[in-house]
């Protein structure tokens, strides 16, 4: 929404005081149109060019429109214009896991759908001031979407999400960490609370990639929180196809790696959490969303109009008195 589009005001119906100024208007152009009518049947044109060689012609009428201009400004701050803006935005990157393990059904109706849910239902809640991104992790991070307030595609991006082989969290991390900094914001606001945050979800143990302190250590060196959530139980299963044999399956647990998202909370100063549920995952993620929002503040704007109508008020005084050498 634009600016002016956000404008609202203390006293809506004194704006009805612009009828007055349209009023006005009408009456100036009636009043010209008449006064060409009289030119017309009394003078003989062909002498005006010697009788009154510096007529005001066309100058008049931009003096006459920026002071009816003025006063519609005047009209506007008299109104008590105001409108509400978020001090900050903030920034949530949700970082999920799609390692092959997130297949088990140990969390219904998978830990993968049940994440991707929980992904979907966070953006509904999530305030307007917090802007979204997305990453995915198997073998390699995937930004899926740049932080955005834009909640259609990164819930298109989490409806896209596939799984495939291996787990790199502490690339991951990197990633995470690197796509708030790409954004130039500040992590913390002026008190020291975050003001972007980082929440990853996993279930299993790193099996690829950056080991997790050297992740750790750049989420620290950006001064970044990364909030982790280990999703599903220590009896998780899924079914693997047999490399060697095609179109042969086995059963290969997944139990859940809590040590590890533990590890990376406590190192980063995030909040750890642990569910096998999607009830509790979603309640996890909204209470996330909902600490880093921000409540709107009312800030005055009648001090812009005010502006607009003096600036106006001297454009036209300085108008007048240097074309006709009166004030209007």
């Amino acid at each position: 929404m634009s600016w002016f589009g956000e404008i609202e005001f203390d006293s809506a119906s004194r704006l009805w005081l612009l009828t007055v100024v349209g009023v006005l208007l009408i009456a100036y152009v009636v009043v010209q149109r008449r006064r060409g009518t009289y030119a017309l049947r009394f003078s003989d044109t062909s002498l005006l060019d010697n009788i009154a060689p510096k007529r005001p012609g066309w100058r008049r009428h931009v003096v006459a429109v920026l002071f009816l201009a003025s006063a519609s400004m005047m009209v506007v701050s008299f109104a008590g214009p105001y409108r509400f803006e978020v001090p900050f935005r903030a920034t949530v990157v949700l970082t999920i896991d799609t390692s092959l393990s997130m297949g088990a059904t140990d969390v219904a109706p998978t830990r993968f759908d049940a994440a991707k849910q929980a992904a979907k239902d966070f953006l509904t809640d999530v305030p307007d001031s917090v802007d979204v991104a997305l990453i995915s992790f198997d073998e390699f991070p995937v930004v899926q979407v740049a932080p955005t307030d834009n909640r259609a595609a990164v819930a298109a991006a989490v409806d896209a999400l596939e799984l495939g082989p291996f787990t790199g969290t502490g690339d991951a991390i990197v990633a995470s960490v690197g796509t708030i900094v790409d954004t130039g914001r500040a992590v913390r606001d002026e008190n020291g609370d975050p003001t972007a945050v980082v929440v990853l979800l996993s279930d299993g143990e790193p099996t690829i990639g950056r080991s997790i302190d050297e992740a750790i250590a750049a989420a620290v060196d950006a001064d970044i929180e990364i909030s982790t959530v280990a999703l599903g139980t220590p009896f998780g299963e899924v079914e693997i196809e047999d490399p060697e044999v095609p179109g042969t399956f086995f059963s290969q647990p997944v139990p859940v790696d809590e040590v590890t998202m533990e590890t990376v909370a406590l190192g980063t100063g995030g909040e750890f959490f642990t569910t096998d549920s999607f009830t509790d995952l979603a309640e996890v993620y909204r209470d996330i969303g909902t600490a880093l929002g921000e409540e709107p503040v009312r800030k005055d704007e009648d001090d812009w109009f005010v502006g607009f109508a003096l600036a106006g008020v001297a454009v036209t005084a300085l108008l007048s008195l240097t074309w006709f050498q009166r004030l209007p």
